[in-house]
């Protein structure tokens, strides 16, 4: 058995299993080694109730103090339990689990595990997890793994997988050399397999993590220079000049461009007509216009007889920019002529995009990864404008037709990556900050609160739905059962629409879902058929509501602050007064003066810089951070001490092999070209 071995090859891996892992992205034995956990349970010893601080996660053992008391709230049926362990008294709270009444006794004494909160004086615990005495005792002072699931699929069955797979599967080589594991502190390629599933301690688990994030962000700032070596100085062959169409369209606009657009629109409008392709990013926090400058340059691309692309994450938002556009192009700017081409589109509509698109009647194409199939074939494609969630995109490069001459590449990213980070992840563009915000935007209001507003925030949505608005609620899990403390999507869903009035409409949206069934939730949102979307971080980038008017996130302290000011730019893109409410179930000192920040300031950049200040390497538990960089295990915020160290490694590797040739670089040049071997880069389209 290797690497590449299917995963039903299994001992215990039935059928049935195998679907559920598929359901993860799980089909060999190398994706199920690298499906790392997202947490680590410590059962320390059980604490008592007097001592169990709000915002924690404990064991209590305690006894049953009276009678279950139960009620039904329409679908949700609740049950409240009283313990007591002679320090004090806490109330318990199960949700559809109406079996419990007959499992707990009365005077029965149990370990309760579970996330303390506080309403008032009184203290409670939300869903804890019981355990006997025997059972909890197995578990105690041990860093258990836990692996995001889904529904059906146990901890307990990928744990058994795992130490399964890590004990038939021969050791791969070590593809750095010892001397370059001294230099940079590196635990073994293997022992950082093993420890970062069944770490021994704390010690070692960061041990271990550390070697993964390093190997990551080493092969990921590999790739960059090498994509800046094939970029840097590539000829212009659509060169460009201004026509009176920018002029005309400026002059239209509602509003003026700020100081910082000006200036960007400049650099861009300079490299569009130098002796070199332009290879710019535009970062710029939300809201403060990068799609304005995005539109400019493809006017003027098209003003020049050319065409261009915009790549939009989503194909709502695809829509929607190409129903914005459309409109331009019918009022002010006939030399644009948009197509919009989206996976959803029949196979007629596509043919029927297809042949406007080879002939050249198209000049503006808007739409998703669709832009790039093989299908495909531009007549003079100059300008592809992309979204960070595509410019690194995993695609099969036999789906790249040959599209003609190397085209100019502009990205836009809203991710707030502070300069000395952002000049080591974008070192193949030049960027362009837009650091201004439109005098006209609104400040989004913003509170952090504990467990008990929680009530308040239903009623402040309710009242705001009820003026017409809409809002959303991010949870950090998809389904029960991926992390027991964390709020999930689905039961939140059925949780909300229990304490919401019978005709506000709640619908729920997470990334595991249909693409098809994504779109038709998104789209009905945008349609105000929806009232609130209960959500994970999906809905970061991909969907623009302008209606929208309240952003409220569960377990707000799991999330980095970059993050969490990326979910806050959901609302207030409107011009009515908008809100974002930040719950957080630890009440430490240290947690709220870190979510605080969100208060303070709606400065994306601001906020970025803050959040690698506070959140450093033995921070590993955090929800991922979003964006473009989809790493398995590194952080650019929390680990960017290792990301700076693994660029500092390539510097010196390639000062004295820029070839990787040498013997002892061999291992090492195999790994980067298997690891690498599906990245795509824009500039072969």
């Amino acid at each position: 058995m290797d690497r590449n071995t299917p995963v039903i090859e299994l001992k215990g891996v039935g059928e049935k299993t195998r679907k559920l892992f598929e359901k993860l992205n799980i089909f060999t034995v190398a994706d199920l080694l690298s499906f790392y956990p997202r947490d680590y349970e410590n059962f320390r010893e059980p604490v008592s109730i007097s001592h169990a601080g709000a915002g924690e996660v404990c064991a209590l053992r305690a006894a049953v103090a009276g009678i279950p008391n139960e009620k039904r709230v329409r679908n949700l049926h609740i049950l409240n339990v009283n313990i007591s362990d002679g320090t004090g008294n806490m109330q318990l709270t199960f949700f559809n689990m109406q079996f419990l009444k007959k499992t707990l006794k009365k005077g029965g004494y149990y370990i309760f595990r579970g996330t303390v909160q506080t309403r008032g004086n009184i203290k409670i615990m939300e869903q804890p997890k019981i355990y006997t005495m025997e059972e909890y005792g197995k578990l105690t002072d041990r860093l258990n793994p836990r692996y995001s699931l889904t529904k059906g699929l146990t901890n307990q069955a990928v744990q058994k997988a795992v130490k399964q797979a890590l004990s038939v599967c021969p050791p791969e080589e070590e593809f750095y050399g010892k001397e370059f594991l001294r230099t940079y502190g590196l635990m073994g390629a293997e022992d950082a397999l093993h420890a970062v599933h069944f770490p021994e301690d704390m010690e070692q688990l960061v041990q271990a993590r550390q070697r993964l994030v390093f190997d990551e962000f080493f092969a990921f700032l590999f790739l960059m220079r090498q994509n800046k070596e094939f970029t840097e100085g590539i000829e212009n062959c659509f060169p460009m000049f201004e026509t009176a169409d920018t002029v005309r369209f400026l002059e239209q606009l509602p509003f003026p461009l700020t100081r910082a657009q000006k200036r960007v629109w400049g650099e861009i409008r300079d490299d569009l007509g130098s002796p070199c392709c332009m290879n710019r990013l535009i970062q710029g926090d939300v809201g403060s216009g990068k799609t304005v400058l995005a539109l400019l340059a493809l006017l003027m691309t098209a003003a020049n007889g050319y065409q261009g692309a915009l790549m939009a994450p989503t194909e709502v938002l695809a829509t929607q920019h190409f129903e914005t556009i459309s409109e331009y192009a019918n009022g002010g700017c006939p030399v644009l002529k948009p197509i919009l081409l989206v996976g959803s589109m029949t196979a007629k509509e596509k043919k029927e995009a297809y042949g406007k698109i080879a002939s050249g009647e198209a000049n503006l194409v808007i739409g998703t990864h669709a832009l790039i199939q093989g299908k495909v074939q531009y007549k003079s494609l100059a300008l592809v404008v992309t979204d960070e969630q595509h410019r690194f995109g995993v695609r099969q490069r036999e789906q790249l037709a040959e599209k003609g001459e190397k085209p100019h590449i502009l990205v836009m990213s809203a991710t707030p990556i502070p300069r000395t980070l952002a000049i080591i992840l974008y070192g193949d563009l030049h960027i362009s900050v837009v650091d201004e915000l439109p005098a006209n935007r609104l400040p989004i209001k913003n509170c952090v609160v504990n467990t008990a507003y929680r009530a308040k925030a239903y009623e402040f949505i309710e009242k705001e739905v009820r003026a017409g608005r809409q809002a959303y609620v991010i949870c950090p899990q998809v389904e029960e059962g991926e992390l027991d403390d964390l709020e999930n999507v689905v039961d939140y869903t059925e949780k909300l629409r229990g304490r919401l009035s019978p005709d506000i409409r709640v619908a729920y949206l997470h990334g595991k879902m249909r693409p098809g069934d994504k779109n038709r939730i998104m789209e009905e949102f945008a349609a105000k058929e929806i009232d609130v979307l209960v959500s994970t971080t999906v809905i970061e980038v991909g969907i623009n509501v302008p209606n929208a008017t309240v952003m409220m996130v569960e377990n707000a302290e799991r999330f980095g602050l970059a993050q969490l000011h990326q979910l806050r730019g959901r609302v207030g893109r409107g011009g009515y007064q908008s809100y974002c409410i930040f719950v957080s179930t630890k009440e430490n000192k240290e947690t709220m003066e870190r979510l605080q920040i969100l208060n303070q300031s709606n400065d994306g950049f601001y906020i970025a810089s803050q959040d690698l200040k506070l959140r450093g390497p033995g921070d590993l538990f955090g929800i991922r951070q979003s964006g473009e960089f989809s790493f398995r295990i590194g952080d650019i915020y929390n680990d960017a001490g290792m990301l700076q160290k693994a660029s500092a490694a390539i510097d010196a590797l390639l000062l004295g092999d820029p070839r990787l040739e040498l013997q002892e670089h061999m291992a090492l040049r195999k790994h980067l070209e298997n690891v690498s071997a599906n990245s795509v880069d824009f500039r072969s389209i």
